[in-house]
């Protein structure tokens, strides 16, 4: 597989955070987006910005910036769509997407979600980490694993299933992801998880005392 597009997903509400662009926070003198793009941008060829609304607010970043095609705030699978639809046009094979409030996600990331998908037909698999004891009691011991459904390598091969999916009301990624075979990648979640993600103002606390 050729090496995969990068898609960064910014079209959530921020309500926890009172509304606005979570990636525009900012988190030790740099935005979150700043954080999450100089990650990302050595793991993939060329990326794109998902966000909703006038994309003028981002030219600062240089990237293209694509909104959903499926209307009313969709959910992740909506930026997911944009995103096939957008590396298509540029002739590629998949995408790897990430959030722009995840600033801390790993500097392998692709190479790992692109070693999980080693034979299958359409490379689908998302980022996972351990569950923590306490996590697991809660769930009632169902999985081991917290699934992260905004980090994963998608194919462009199946984006017309997607967009008919998400016509019909799908909303949930891991039904959809379950449905064709997806796989999981899994990450360390020591010392921290790395796919921790900017909620609300005490997670921005938090992710400056992970700075240090």
């Amino acid at each position: 597989m050729t090496q995969p597009l990068g898609v960064i997903l910014a079209g959530g509400l921020a309500t926890r955070m009172g509304g606005g662009d979570k990636g525009l926070l900012s988190l030790g003198g740099q935005s979150l987006m700043v954080r999450v793009i100089d990650r990302l941008s050595p793991q993939v060829r060329q990326m794109a910005l998902n966000a909703n609304g006038d994309g003028a607010r981002f030219d600062d970043f240089g990237l293209p910036v694509i909104p959903d095609s499926i209307e009313g705030f969709a959910g992740p699978l909506a930026g997911v769509l944009a995103g096939l639809d957008w590396a298509a046009e540029q002739g590629a094979e998949a995408i790897v997407t990430v959030a722009a409030d995840t600033p801390f996600f790993p500097h392998d990331l692709v190479a790992r979600l692109v070693a999980a998908s080693d034979g299958q037909s359409h490379p689908l698999v998302l980022a996972t980490t351990p569950k923590s004891g306490d996590e697991v009691l809660k769930s009632g011991g169902k999985g081991r694993v917290n699934r992260h459904p905004t980090f994963g390598l998608w194919p462009v091969a199946l984006r017309d299933d997607l967009r008919a999916a998400l016509t019909g009301g799908l909303r949930k990624v891991v039904l959809w992801t379950d449905q064709h075979g997806g796989r999981e990648a899994l990450f360390e979640a020591e010392p921290f998880d790395p796919f921790f993600n900017v909620n609300t103002p005490d997670d921005l606390a938090r992710a400056e005392g992970l700075l240090q």
